[in-house]
């Protein structure tokens, strides 16, 4: 999205006017030079909202809240700074200029989306007309919704409507104001068969599906003949304005009750949502019979952490849905169940109440969903022991889908409780089922069967000290001795066997060395070793190869000591062994590519070696979440296949 220049930023805040855009939320009475109305942030019954018109701000006095219009839309529509001043302009008519030009295809595309919402606008507005003018909309439309139990102004607010039952009524209505018969294809209201064009709608009462910001996305349409062949619902296809996985149905009726009430319900169909709303619960929306997916939980998310499920008290499908439950629990949110009574479900039963005993009804009905799910499951397997055991596993699989490990703490209790079993048990289990999801998150299957390390005092503080000391001396004898090759044979040029490219089989020994430590980036953990391996590569980063002598020319005096140990540590064999005593002895230098090579793996194998063992105490010693204990198994796990590639590296240079 680009950005919005200042210019335009000033014009949008000078045009919008504060009343008039929360008056579409709030229901404003005028108070002196003020307007005055409930808050809409929270549940109270004396007005504390303020709005001024002369100064364009608000204040909610319940809350504490306040700001411009941009701050209001911000609180309330959950929209960032940049969409609350776009959606200010589209209402307002301010044009923002693009930073860059579109290309055709963005301008087409563009052009395509717009013109799909203006087509959904105006087939809005077309099966409206046809609901309240239309005598077959009257007598059958309107019939049905009053029969609904449906008020006039809720099926108004809704835009409910109907579609004549003539095959292309609104196609001609359509095509003689304009619109493309491309496009009308595109967002599925008209249908073509044999060079036929037909309304994909006709004959039925029609539900406009809407975006939170209050756009047609798209359509239901429920016949009302009782054949069964015909399907009882049909939805609008999806386009590139419309997908059904990220849409809920009444979410822009119901979002400023979920914020204030700090809960969703979630019910099934769109006549569950217009009851529910009629009867004056409004924080109410509906997946549209499909299966509840990631997208509209993170939908409800924006709004709330806590979503209800209400079920039919004869839904069938109530098992399939657990798979959805799961869902809401793997983004951390809190879920609870309401079952309606036999026969009914959140349509009927709101039409049989008042408002509060609908309310009592939920409130006193909400079940955990641990206490649900095994009401449902223990039904099959009761009277049989293993199934009982498989149906645990299956409730402890959706408490190990939870992020936070406080509330799965909680659950681990509870499941112990109500099925009286040893906590340490049901942990155990969970446990398993975390390595598991972690292992799939992060692609180490490993994981799934390596054994959980415990905090029993395996790791001795007393000896810390002499283990850290001797895997200090063991990492300075190895860093030490790839600079000692260094300083010795650093110019010297080695071939590399099996080379791919024929050209590149032969290299300098500080190239090698830079080469194979960068690859696995590596470093020297002793200060004097790093201060000299640093000139190495600075030196190769000029073309310039540093012998001996450069370092002992070197500022740096403690370095020029340890140069000259090296240099006249070194002893050469006597020339009388070779001439008068025939004795041969293989030096380092008769295979200087094996002895270099040879050295890199040790140092490699011992920076892994050191790490592995770094992460082993740290296990032992400490306290970790499952997660951060899980996810520091599986990198010791990927250190340990690293460690052993390196042994097998060395095992070959050995043999060779």
């Amino acid at each position: 999205m680009s950005k919005i220049p200042s210019h335009t930023i000033d014009e949008i805040i000078q045009t919008a006017r504060i009343e008039e855009v929360i008056g579409e939320f709030v229901s404003l009475k005028r108070a002196g030079s003020n307007l005055k109305g409930l808050s809409p942030f929270t549940d109270e019954k004396t007005p504390s909202f303020v709005v001024s018109p002369a100064k364009q701000i608000f204040k909610c006095f319940s809350t504490g809240k306040g700001g411009s219009v941009v701050t209001f839309l911000m609180e309330k529509e959950h929209f960032s700074y940049p969409e609350a001043l776009r959606w200010l302009a589209d209402k307002y008519n301010v044009q923002i200029p693009e930073e860059t030009a579109p290309t055709a295809a963005e301008l087409a595309v563009k052009s395509e989306r717009d013109s799909l919402y203006i087509i959904n606008e105006f087939a809005k507005n077309h099966f409206m007309q046809n609901l309240h003018e239309s005598e077959e909309g009257k007598a059958i439309g309107i019939t049905y919704f009053e029969e609904r139990g449906f008020r006039k102004e809720i099926i108004e607010r809704f835009q409910l409507g109907y579609s004549i039952n003539v095959s292309d009524d609104f196609t001609k209505a359509a095509i003689a104001k304009g619109y493309k018969l491309e496009y009308l294809q595109n967002v599925g209201l008209v249908k073509t068969k044999d060079d036929r064009n037909f309304d994909f709608f006709r004959g039925r009462v029609m539900f406009p599906i809407h975006s939170i910001s209050g756009r047609v996305l798209g359509f239901g349409g429920r016949t009302l003949f009782t054949d069964k062949k015909i399907a009882k619902y049909f939805n609008s296809p999806e386009s590139i304005i419309y997908n059904k996985s990220e849409i809920l149905y009444g979410l822009f009726f119901a979002k400023g009750d979920i914020v204030k009430y700090d809960e969703c319900l979630l019910c099934e169909g769109y006549t569950d949502v217009i009851s529910m709303h009629q009867s004056g619960i409004q924080n109410v929306v509906s997946s549209s019979g499909t299966s509840l997916t990631k997208e509209q939980i993170k939908l409800v998310k924006r709004y709330t952490q806590n979503l209800t499920i209400l079920y039919d008290g004869d839904a069938a499908g109530i098992k399939a849905s657990f798979r959805g439950i799961d869902l809401i629990l793997e983004e951390g949110m809190n879920v609870k169940v309401v079952l309606f009574p036999d026969g009914e479900d959140p349509d009927s039963f709101a039409k049989k109440t008042s408002t509060s005993e609908l309310e009592t009804f939920i409130k006193s009905h909400k079940q955990d969903f641990i206490t649900f799910k095994a009401s449902i499951l223990l039904k099959e397997g009761e009277s049989d022991p293993l199934k009982k055991s498989e149906l645990i596993r299956e409730i402890v699989h959706s408490v190990s889908l939870i992020p936070d490990q406080i509330t799965r703490s909680v659950y681990v209790q509870e499941i112990a409780k109500q099925f009286d079993i040893s906590e340490t048990i049901i942990s155990n289990e969970l446990m398993r089922l975390r390595k598991n999801t972690i292992a799939k998150q992060i692609q180490e299957p490993e994981l799934k069967e390596a054994p959980l390390p415990q905090n029993n005092g395996f790791f001795d503080t007393n000896q810390a000290p002499e283990l850290v000391q001797n895997e200090n001396e063991s990492n300075f004898l190895f860093e030490k001795e790839l600079i000692r090759l260094l300083m010795k044979y650093g110019i010297n040029e080695v071939h590399i066997p099996n080379a791919v490219d024929t050209e590149k089989n032969k290299t300098s020994v500080i190239e090698l060395i830079h080469e194979e430590l960068n690859k696995d980036e590596l470093t020297f953990d002793f200060p004097m070793f790093s201060k000299i391996y640093s000139q190495f590569v600075e030196g190769l980063s000029e073309n310039t190869l540093y012998t001996s002598s450069f370092f002992l020319r070197h500022e740096d005096q403690e370095i020029v000591s340890f140069v000259s140990d090296i240099e006249s540590n070194e002893q050469e064999l006597s020339h009388n062994w070779v001439v008068k005593k025939n004795i041969f002895t293989r030096l380092e230098s008769d295979d200087l590519y094996s002895t270099v090579i040879f050295s890199i793996y040790n140092f490699k194998y011992n920076k892994v070696d050191l790490h592995i063992k770094k992460i082993k105490r740290k296990l032992s010693s400490e306290t970790f979440e499952d997660n951060d204990l899980l996810l520091l198994l599986s990198e010791q796990m990927a250190y340990e296949r690293v460690k052993k590639v390196f042994s097998e590296k060395l095992g070959r240079i050995i043999l060779r």
